[in-house]
């Protein structure tokens, strides 16, 4: 079974399944106030590969990520277009599934909003409170820190250690007991939404959140918590102390993936390299899969670094695996009509056991292209088999191979097809004439109608570049 680098106990160790040939994983959704970005891709990517190769290997997952539609960021921006809370939520929200969609990443299997569940947090509030773990003042709910043993153990720091940086990523609020303690009811604020509370009408803190649709939605004890690095400290700590003062048992697992640099630089609005999935998307109709492919050669505990050059590559490595495809078809094999090759499956299945070795699994897939290319080259016996193996592995992490839109001769048409058809067909009688100048001109034509001749021993395969 997959095997896993756990946050909390900093090793890489066996993905507990709380019920036999079953995973229930919660990741972390948006805040919904603005356009989604690369940062917002990596993470929800990171966890669609995991529930994808999880399926693939037969194992029945239950992915929950939720959607928080209240937050600061959600009041400003109300407040600044005359809108109200639920209005920039849901239109943000919508745009959030629109581009993730495009990216080929499945919708989980709920997407809880914030906003039901107040009741619940409320609830799991009056738990702490009733227990001594929790506090009031004219500012909110507070959770004593110090009360939680282990407090720091997911960042792997002692309380005083993290005393000595409170302030920097975390509220400060001259009323509280002590500076770490953390809000988990806000008291109301003019104009701000509000729901009412045992302390007086407010709204939840942003950790208390997901810990009440977490354990509401998959129960105590679900599998696998994952999010960005980022969230480690203070919203998955605070998740964390949440539920252990709460005396429910949380995640059996902590995963996290590593951020995305642009250019050497952390993305960020504040260095104005900040870009949106939609412009990503925009720029070039193959930079949805070749973001994913990239990604999947880049280790998930590992910071991605990406740019221009690092794109390119990334298509063309797509072209390569649609190119092969081309070929096959040409060739009269199906996709997946066939047998799989028995030893680049194991080898596919070892790397992705051992902590989602995606770019060893990505390595195997482009040898096997590349066996497949040598086959169908050849007219080898088994080129359906290894054709057929490549596609499937690309597959279980979500890479679709000959997405192109090419037919069963393999060219990718278009509304000018027989006019291509009858470009192609003139340069391939050149070819036979041996009138090499006139099939030089005719494929510069071609070229200049962005289309690329490829040939194959089955004959000639274009395709639009």
């Amino acid at each position: 079974m997959i095997r896993l680098y756990d946050t909390l106990t900093g090793d890489v160790r066996p993905l507990a399944q709380r019920d036999k040939g079953k995973v229930s994983l919660y990741a972390c959704g948006p805040t919904v106030y603005d356009h989604p970005h690369l940062g917002h891709a990596r993470q929800a990517m990171t966890y669609d590969i995991i529930r994808r190769y999880l399926e693939w290997r037969g194992v029945e997952v239950t992915h929950i990520a939720n959607v928080t539609d209240i937050d600061d960021n959600i009041i400003n921006r109300a407040t600044r277009e005359g809108l109200t809370e639920p209005e920039v939520a849901a239109y943000w929200e919508a745009i959030y599934v629109d581009v993730m969609g495009k990216l080929d990443i499945l919708d989980p299997h709920e997407r809880p909003h914030a906003t039901d569940y107040v009741d619940e947090m409320v609830a799991f509030i009056q738990t702490l409170m009733d227990n001594g773990s929790a506090y009031a003042n004219d500012s909110g709910v507070y959770l004593r820190v110090h009360k939680v043993d282990g407090y720091g153990d997911l960042v792997h720091r002692t309380l005083d250690d993290l005393r000595e940086g409170a302030g920097a990523r975390i509220e400060v609020d001259d009323n509280k007991e002590d500076p770490l303690d953390f809000a988990l009811w806000k008291a109301a604020k003019p104009g701000e939404p509000t729901w009412p509370s045992p302390w007086g009408d407010g709204r939840p803190g942003w950790h208390i959140e997901c810990v009440a649709m977490s354990l509401g939605i998959l129960g105590d004890g679900f599998d696998l918590h994952g999010g960005g690095t980022d969230l480690v400290f203070p919203h998955h700590t605070n998740e964390r102390a949440e539920a252990i003062a709460a005396g429910r048992e949380f995640c059996s697992h902590w995963m996290h993936n590593a951020m995305l640099n642009i250019g050497g630089e952390k993305m960020s609005k504040s260095l104005n390299n900040f870009t949106t999935i939609q412009d990503l998307l925009d720029e070039h109709p193959l930079n949805g899969r070749a973001l994913r492919l990239l990604l999947l050669q880049t280790h998930y505990r590992k910071t991605m670094e990406l740019n221009g050059e690092v794109l390119a590559q990334g298509r063309a490595a797509i072209e390569r695996l649609d190119a092969m495809a081309r070929k096959a078809r040409a060739a009269g094999i199906p996709l997946d009509g066939a047998e799989r090759d028995s030893g680049a499956v194991a080898e596919f299945i070892a790397a992705m056991d051992d902590d989602m070795g995606t770019p060893e699994a990505m390595a195997i897939v482009f040898a096997t292209l590349r066996r497949a290319n040598a086959a169908l080259d050849s007219d080898g016996a088994d080129a359906a088999t290894l054709v057929a193996t490549a596609v499937d592995l690309a597959g279980a992490l979500g890479v679709s191979v000959g997405a192109d839109g090419a037919g069963a001769d393999g060219n990718v048409g278009g509304s000018d097809d027989p006019d291509i058809d009858t470009l192609v067909a003139a340069r391939t009688a050149a070819r036979e004439a041996k009138d090499f100048a006139e099939a030089d001109r005719i494929r510069d034509e071609l070229t200049a109608l962005g289309i690329t001749v490829e040939d194959t021993p089955n004959g000639p395969v274009w395709h639009r570049s």
